[in-house]
């Protein structure tokens, strides 16, 4: 697991400059370097000028660069004190490691869950509050929203689909390329349309996007390459990792885009809290009659003790 520190440069990471991304950088690849050098010779090292290491630091929550040394050398005292009570036997998983024949049954739940949690740090990384600000904003403020997403990807669009009516918010997917297509093109520019394709390569979901955009559409995309195809047509755009993992990358693509969708759904319900905890409650009301023990509430059947 990260240490604190990391975590908060990853928390920050998306908004930060591109010469502050520098500074940024050097940290993570040399924490243990980092915490012994002075502020002069950890910009000399990173290429970047002291003033852009203060400020990368102060947009990260950091109160100084003394502050930051602090924090990064009590961190790495208790990852070294952890590693100490728990000996040697860590085993250290790459990212981005493919599947051998003759890796043991039971060294792959380790390597899938360690592959994930890197995944899922490099997608906050690429995410950044500003944009995040704005797809819950465009969502929440439309008339209507469509989703479009195809193979692996619908099962994300499957998700945000349910999430979004939980909600209340008025919102469509048609499992149909064809049907996508059409009904991207009815659209407005009072509407807001989703497009989820890993690949970004997905041709039914980009020419969805493309009408959508053409129709004047707010157009938000969740993808994991930047320079995909289907960016192209992105108002709002969500990139995730930026690696290719795996064959077909089937395995890994859905866990970063379903906790894109998470943070869109937790992030609409803070716009709005009374609002959309009344709308809950609503679903809920809707839905308890299809659950078995429907009597059962606080764990005391039908109200008796």
């Amino acid at each position: 697991m990260k240490n604190n520190i990391v975590k908060q440069i990853g928390s920050g990471y998306a908004d930060l400059r591109r010469s502050e991304k520098q500074a940024a950088d050097y940290i993570l690849k040399h924490l243990t370097e980092a915490s012994e050098l002075s502020l002069d010779r950890l910009a000399r090292s990173a290429d970047v000028s002291q003033p852009t290491v203060m400020r990368m630091l102060k947009a990260l929550g950091f109160a100084g660069y003394k502050d930051f040394r602090y924090r990064l050398v009590a961190e790495l005292a208790k990852e070294r004190e952890d590693s100490a009570s728990h000996g040697n036997g860590t085993r250290q998983i790459m990212y981005g490691y493919t599947l051998n024949e003759k890796d043991a049954l039971e060294e792959i739940p380790l390597s899938v869950t360690m592959t994930t949690e890197r995944m899922l740090e490099e997608t906050m990384k690429n995410f950044s509050g500003r944009i995040y600000r704005r797809a819950v904003e465009a969502l929440t403020g439309a008339r209507l929203i469509d989703i479009y997403g195809v193979e692996n990807s619908e099962v994300t669009a499957m998700d945000l689909l349910t999430k979004l009516l939980y909600l209340g918010l008025p919102c469509r997917h048609f499992s149909d390329g064809y049907l996508q297509q059409i009904a991207a093109g009815r659209l407005t520019p009072d509407d807001v349309a989703v497009g989820i394709s890993y690949s970004g390569e997905s041709k039914d979901t980009v020419d969805a996007m493309k009408a959508a955009k053409k129709a004047g559409a707010c157009t938000i995309v969740i993808t994991n390459f930047r320079e995909s195809t289907i960016s192209r047509y992105a108002d709002i755009l969500i990139c995730t990792s930026q690696e290719q993992i795996f064959y077909g990358n089937s395995i890994f693509s859905r866990s970063t885009q379903i906790l894109i969708v998470d943070m869109i759904y937790m992030g609409i319900i803070s716009s709005d809290y009374d609002h959309y905890v009344k709308e809950l409650n609503k679903c809920e009301k809707v839905v308890f009659g299809k659950a078995y023990g429907q009597g059962v509430k606080h764990g005391k059947p039908d109200g008796r003790k």
